[in-house]
């Protein structure tokens, strides 16, 4: 490769980063990049001082318009939007990770990483604006200065500290944060799918907080929720209903615990068909929200990965 595809290659996991986080979506995100790279290809380089810095403001505007005209689709969708979930050992943004000068070197680190992609995480951003949103990722997430930002977003670097300032006060309270190792949050969550396995209501409810919520998108294309789901009788009413139609053979059901976007899930097979990918708030002692992807399009990618990655019956180990 010559240098500059050199460059690019190095960066795309950092440029794919920040087009997933804004967009929600694997594909938006890989034909943002695509057309990223295009740009790159075709730009006259020898005016151009700082290739990251370049690529990383290219993939934030066109990010920024992405999700403008997303937004606008969005306004008609029907039920709860949620991010489309993607497979760690399968992600090129954490499969590269290592490579990148910033990569996490210790537990906290990596903790950090995960909260910054977890599904709970990306559907609070939901709330932000397009230049908001990638003000904020890029400053809390990607650590760039203020005068980084300035540059992507094309304004003064107290424009951007008022942008970030101004959504970190909305989404004060509101974002999710990990408070829990991976092996609390799989042991906790193991103890949910085994309690869902079984049929076992009085334990589902058990595992559940008293004020528990579960979100969930179906797309208007499988029936799910249109509100929140509130109350963990509720919550597991629903896990125990799905469990006797699978005992009376009307759906069977199979439940595999795997990691993606950061963090362990659960996966949802009905009659060897990927169903739902679940992603499970904790503070270790209980569950306190369950986010459902249920839509048929966001699962497809998400399927086919786990069939190239072979995902079986088992639950892997957590460490």
């Amino acid at each position: 490769m010559d240098d500059a595809t050199q460059s690019f290659q190095r960066l795309r996991p950092r440029l794919r980063g920040i087009a997933y986080r804004m967009l929600g979506t694997t594909a938006d995100a890989d034909e943002l990049v695509q057309d990223v790279w295009l740009k790159w290809h075709e730009a006259d380089r020898s005016q151009i001082d700082n290739a990251e810095a370049w690529l990383v403001s290219v993939t934030t505007r066109l990010s920024i318009d992405r999700l403008r005209t997303a937004r606008l689709q969005r306004a008609h969708y029907v039920g709860f939007w949620l991010p489309e979930p993607q497979l760690d050992e399968l992600t090129p943004a954490l499969a590269a990770l290592a490579a990148l000068d910033d990569a996490p070197t210790t537990p906290e680190q990596w903790l950090e990483r995960a909260d910054d992609l977890s599904v709970a995480f990306l559907a609070v951003l939901e709330r932000l604006a397009p230049e908001a949103r990638a003000a904020f990722l890029l400053r809390e997430v990607f650590d760039a200065d203020y005068a980084e930002v300035a540059r992507a977003l094309g304004k003064s670097e107290a424009a951007c500290r008022q942008i970030v300032s101004r959504a970190k006060t909305q989404l004060k309270d509101q974002r999710p944060r990990q408070q829990v190792s991976p092996e609390q949050h799989y042991r906790l969550l193991s103890g949910f799918a085994e309690a869902a396995r079984r049929g076992d209501f009085a334990q589902l409810q058990a595992l559940l907080a008293e004020d528990a919520e579960l979100i969930s998108d179906g797309g208007g294309i499988v029936p799910s929720f249109g509100r929140v789901l509130a109350g963990a009788s509720r919550i597991a009413q629903l896990y125990f209903a799905v469990w006797r139609r699978s005992e009376r053979g009307d759906a069977r059901q199979r439940l595999a615990l795997v990691r993606f976007n950061g963090e362990w899930g659960l996966l949802r097979f009905i009659d060897g068909q990927l169903e739902s990918a679940q992603s499970l708030e904790t503070d270790g002692l209980r569950i306190l929200r369950i986010h459902t992807q249920r839509n048929p399009q966001k699962l497809r990618a998400l399927a086919q990965a786990l069939e190239a990655a072979s995902v079986t019956n088992g639950a892997p180990d957590p460490s």
